[in-house]
């Protein structure tokens, strides 16, 4: 009569491969790179499946307790003293008055896992991450244009440190222009974005962070009224309120891209 085995799903990835090695249709070494292990260990599973076949691929500890399962009189006793001393205590307190007081050799997360089957205390819910939706990329070349500067000391000690300028379509991820500037400013932009006018015309928008360089931070400007921020264009038009510099699509040079 067939033995019935229960396998996981790695278990059973180890046998379809040893089969493969059976039928002589794979070697030992690419058996290793499809299972993510040695050759050595490879040969030690190859001589348990044809000694034992299927089963000898099973694990050997399946249905063992682990060897840090904790005795059930230990549990019994962490319970008893936190029911008649410790009811009213958090599970990291409760631990350490079993530990100092009691002497009972226990962790704290078996004692919070005690706590919560018996009802003793309530879990926290786990805070969700914040999940940011992805932007998809431009569809054509010159629709959006990201530019950033890195502040580095690019030429070591041969040279004094400097900001490198970058301008990266967004569409294709060309780096369009490069420039190095003493330092990051908003006129180092103006003449980093004359080389890319330049080059590529205007694109219909630029993207950047809000660095302070691009922002009016007083409410009201001498010469500017109360307008919107001369540099940003919180109205884009794309959802994205740190557009630079929009542009119409009648307002591009360069020619078609």
């Amino acid at each position: 009569m067939d033995e019935l085995l229960s396998m996981s799903k790695r278990e059973i990835s180890r046998l379809e491969v040893m089969q493969r090695l059976k039928d002589k249709r794979l070697l030992q070494k690419e058996a290793a790179q499809l299972l993510g292990v040695s050759v050595r260990q490879v040969k030690r599973l190859w001589r348990a499946y044809r000694k034992k076949g299927a089963k000898g691929l099973v694990s050997q500890r399946r249905g063992k307790p682990s060897n840090h399962h904790l005795d059930a009189g230990v549990m019994q006793q962490a319970l008893d003293l936190i029911k008649e001393k410790y009811v009213d205590f958090g599970p990291t307190l409760a631990h350490e008055k079993l530990s100092e007081v009691d002497k009972l050799e226990i962790s704290r997360e078996s004692v919070r896992q005690l706590m919560i089957v018996e009802k003793m205390w309530k879990p926290r819910r786990a805070k969700q991450a914040s999940t940011h939706q992805m932007r998809e990329r431009r569809a054509c070349v010159g629709e959006l244009v990201q530019i950033d500067g890195s502040d580095h000391a690019w030429f070591e000690d041969r040279g004094p440190k400097c900001t490198l300028l970058v301008y990266i379509d967004d569409a294709s991820g060309q780096l369009q222009e490069l420039w190095f500037v003493p330092d990051e400013t908003f006129f180092a932009y103006c003449e980093a974005s004359r080389h890319y006018f330049e080059r590529f015309g205007k694109p219909v928008a630029f993207y950047s962070d809000k660095h302070g360089i691009f922002r009016v931070n007083q409410e009201q400007t001498t010469g500017l009224g109360s307008g919107p921020d001369p540099i940003w264009a919180s109205d884009a038009g794309t959802g994205y309120p740190n557009y630079l510099c929009q542009f119409s699509t009648g307002q591009r040079a360069g020619g078609t891209r």
